[in-house]
């Protein structure tokens, strides 16, 4: 039996849980698998109760499952802590604590979404790819990162920091999994500016004569955010350092009309993975059963996909959410003019009525 540690964290992160965990229940039920939750708090939940945002029976829990879903850490009520009792410690500490050095976005749109992206339909309807960042390096951990009194007052410093051995693998991983799709790498990087970049380049060309199958192309991170935009079916995978991801990654969900669509996975070389929606924590609508699912429903597959090599599940997932949209479901922030606006509850329970028959669907 597989274990689950689920971290509903803060804002309209329990409810969106909590319709992914059904899900997944009318799943195993329903295709023949078993799995056991336990629930853990992290972010802005964890420092109201346990005075720190990971508390290391979290930690604990986490290294002795099989997958980890979360929710969404962090909001206004917790701005004003320190930086070790923010939230988005605990988001970074358990990534850090498990060794998920990457994290995958996959981009694409839904047909009958298409209108909801605010670039033109034609420029997004093909488009397809999967974003590969770099998570436990770069800008977000070096050190020395601090506040000190110089010559003309405070100075801030933060040090963007690699080693070859974090470049390796983070690309290693984007030439595995580009062979399970066009066989295309994109590398993006700041080589004209920044060391750090000009060492990622020189590995990634190390590295792809050993994947002969695969094309490897750099592009400067500017040019790579506009081209996001202007082109963005031109990519497969897209693989990038830490800060590059995340903004890049931002970027690319309004391809699909609403970040509250898109999944990701946090995964390592060994140990459990964590799949989490990219959106925030909403805490503006939290509490309100108004909250889009559909992120962490998207995350529920790849849970099954990647940790539980559930192909079959995953896929059935995805096809129930295709088929609630193609009917014209929506929550309120992809809904249009006279689409009908379902609550969370109502979303789950749709989705989890288009599951098909059968495990094996193909998309």
């Amino acid at each position: 039996m597989k274990k689950i540690t689920v971290l509903p964290g803060d804002g309209i992160g329990p409810e969106i849980t909590r319709e992914a965990v059904l899900l997944i229940e009318e799943t195993a039920e329903k295709y023949g698998n078993e799995f056991t939750f336990q629930y853990e708090d992290i972010g802005g939940a964890a420092v109201d109760k346990h005075g720190t945002p990971l508390p290391q029976h979290t930690v604990d829990a986490c290294r002795e499952s099989d997958a980890i879903l979360l929710g969404a850490v962090g909001g206004p009520k917790w701005d004003k802590e320190e930086a070790s009792r923010r939230p988005e410690a605990g988001l970074l500490g358990i990534r850090k604590a498990l060794k998920l050095f990457a994290n995958l976005r996959p981009i694409n749109v839904y047909p009958s979404l298409l209108d909801s992206s605010p670039v033109r339909p034609e420029i997004v309807k093909n488009a397809d790819l999967l974003i590969i960042r770099e998570l436990t390096g770069g800008l977000y951990f070096g050190t020395p990162r601090e506040r000190r009194t110089g010559k003309y007052g405070t100075e801030a410093v933060d040090t963007l920091y690699y080693n070859e051995a974090e470049i390796e693998r983070i690309l290693r991983k984007a030439f595995e999994l580009s062979r399970f799709r066009s066989k295309k790498v994109t590398s993006v990087d700041k080589a004209n500016v920044l060391e750090s970049s000009r060492l990622w380049r020189e590995t990634a060309d190390r590295l792809a004569p050993e994947y002969p199958d695969v094309s490897l192309e750099h592009m400067l991170v500017d040019n790579a955010a506009m081209q996001l935009i202007r082109d963005p079916a031109q990519f497969d995978v897209m693989v990038t350092e830490n800060m590059f991801g995340d903004i890049l990654s931002d970027e690319a969900s309004m391809i699909t009309g609403s970040l509250g669509m898109l999944p990701s996975a946090s995964i390592g070389s060994e140990g459990p993975g964590l799949y989490e929606p990219v959106h925030g924590s909403a805490p503006d609508i939290a509490g309100e059963n108004k909250a889009n699912p559909l992120a962490a429903f998207s995350s529920a597959a790849m849970l099954l996909k990647y940790s539980f090599n559930m192909a079959g599940e995953a896929a059935a997932i995805e096809k129930a959410i295709k088929t609630t949209l193609d009917q014209g479901y929506r929550t309120q922030d992809i809904a249009g003019k006279g689409e009908k606006v379902l609550s969370t509850k109502e979303m789950g329970k749709a989705v989890r009525s288009f599951l098909p028959e059968h495990a094996t669907v193909k998309l």
